[in-house]
């Protein structure tokens, strides 16, 4: 068994694979270590998307099993991140009600719609301060009642993702603040659940549960969780940044306020922290969302469809039998010709699983553009245009800020994407400042780290973060090709 000081264990799961990760805490750094991964998807299911959640709970006691060996008691508590808006739902037993929805799953088409029908669309925003996307899940509320689907009439509890895995562990049932602000059912001035416009959509409150803010310990593990995995019933159960977005902006290594984020995956989110929310008429145009953080912060952020086209693209071929890596598709793109044809990353087209290369090749020839035909082309294709989408969502927060920001820290497993990393510098005429790769599982451990009293702050979660983790530093090049065909970008795109 390994001798360290202290162990604090980040589940951290994504929308495509999820891992245990342990983190060695010596009182100045983090050191991470990868305990068990394990893959995760939406799977078909009588013609929907579900999460099978239950095996994601086994993966889950197996990475906890394996940490138990390996670490002992060292070990100090546990805490879930996972992606935002889905949810289960459980009855007054505690059972779950049916396996829950991805939020790909089609049956919120048209319930953005039926929700305007019902509260205006300027109300809802004004009241939540969140953007409008088709998965939202007051979108996927609107569907149970719209459908008058009985398991929301029989649910006693609305848990989302994480807070599912934590009542599994400890059997507290809770919703975590930043995971719940995800869900367009929060007023973003109060941080309660925004009752008043729920009651208007028709969407019953009762299942909600009371909000916890993160870096609360919420209990110790259940006795056959610590029974079937080896770990000490001491182990406790912490609320962390619980949308994994919000961890991972907890490990941005960032100091002062002259800057950007971009947590980088399969989706891009790309922000500033602020001390309050930021609801305009300009936010509301520019399609903004204000989510929650540590230490009661807001996310100023917007949403771009991120590695997803390529993480598609590279599905595609490989179900027809080609073993490709992203870094050999990287260096593909990178030997192909520039700006040949751009795409608008956020276009409807592009958000559920698809064949991604041929949608790409129609969305260039609908726009009469060359039609990228190699694998290599495709890709410039995506990564030249999400960088130029960038630019364009980085304007919008500078206008909504009132300042010029200097640098753009990008955090994610997207930092490993050297390519994009430059294309963005060179693209935002910005300073990028790439890592920790691990921002998600390190900011989790940052929010166990204030929950247990180990540190006082985000400030000094963060500099602890600094001292933890390298960063790569990409400097802006060739300006003013970059600016020409921006415009040609935003001129075929609108984007």
């Amino acid at each position: 068994m390994q001798t360290v000081t202290e162990v604090f264990l980040a589940v951290d799961i994504g929308a495509s694979s999820g891992r245990v990760m342990a983190a060695l805490f010596d009182g100045a750094t983090v050191k991470l270590e990868e305990v068990h991964r394990f893959t995760n998807g939406a799977e078909e299911i009588d013609g929907t998307y579900r999460w099978d959640i239950h095996a994601r709970f086994d993966a889950i006691k197996e990475g906890l099993t394996k940490a138990a060996a390996q670490y002992g008691d060292a070990i100090v508590s546990i805490g879930v991140d996972t992606w935002g808006v889905d949810y289960g739902l459980l009855d007054a037993d505690g059972n779950l009600l049916g396996l829950p929805f991805a939020y790909r799953d089609p049956r919120t088409n048209g319930m953005e719609e039926e929700a305007f029908k019902r509260v205006p669309r300027e109300t809802i925003y004004d009241t939540t301060g969140i953007q409008f996307m088709f998965f939202n899940t007051l979108n996927q509320l609107m569907s149970e009642v719209v459908t008058d689907r009985a398991e929301l009439k029989q649910a006693d509890k609305l848990l989302f993702t994480p807070d599912l895995i934590n009542y599994w562990l400890c059997g507290v049932a809770t919703n975590e603040y930043t995971i719940a602000s995800t869900s367009q059912l929060l007023d973003v001035r109060s941080r309660g659940w925004a009752t008043e416009m729920l009651d208007g959509l028709g969407i019953p409150t009762a299942p909600l549960c009371d909000i916890t803010q993160p870096g609360t310990v919420l209990g110790a593990i259940l006795p056959a969780i610590a029974e079937e995995t080896g770990l000490s019933t001491d182990v406790t159960v912490v609320a962390v940044g619980s949308h994994d977005t919000a961890s991972a902006i907890a490990a941005v290594p960032a100091e002062g306020k002259s800057h950007a984020y971009l947590s980088s995956g399969t989706w891009s989110l790309m922000g500033v922290e602020s001390d309050e929310p930021v609801v305009s008429e300009q936010s509301y145009e520019y399609g903004f969302t204000n989510e929650g953080g540590l230490e009661n912060t807001i996310r100023l952020l917007k949403n771009i469809t991120g590695l997803w086209l390529v993480q598609e693209c590279r599905r595609k071929w490989n179900e027809g039998g080609e073993e490709l890596s992203f870094s050999e598709l990287e260096k593909e793109a990178d030997a192909s010709t520039p700006f040949q044809s751009f795409i608008n990353p956020d276009d409807a087209c592009f958000a559920e699983p698809c064949d991604m290369p041929n949608v790409i090749r129609t969305y260039c020839e609908n726009t009469g553009q060359p039609v990228p035909q190699t694998k290599g082309a495709i890709i410039r294709t995506a990564v030249e245009s999400l960088a130029f989408r960038y630019k364009t969502v980085f304007s919008m927060l500078e206008d909504l800020t009132g300042g010029r920001l200097d640098v753009l820290h990008i955090v994610g497993g997207g930092t490993q994407d050297r390519m994009l990393n430059q294309l963005a510098a060179n693209a935002l005429g910005r300073t990028v400042i790439a890592g920790p790769v691990e921002a998600t599982a390190t900011g989790n451990v940052v929010a166990q780290l204030m929950a247990d009293s180990r540190i006082c702050s985000l400030e000094e979660g963060r500099s602890i973060v600094r001292a933890s983790f390298e960063t790569d530093v990409y400097e802006p090049v060739d300006a003013e090709a970059f600016a020409e065909a921006y415009t040609r970008f935003h001129e075929i795109t609108g984007a």
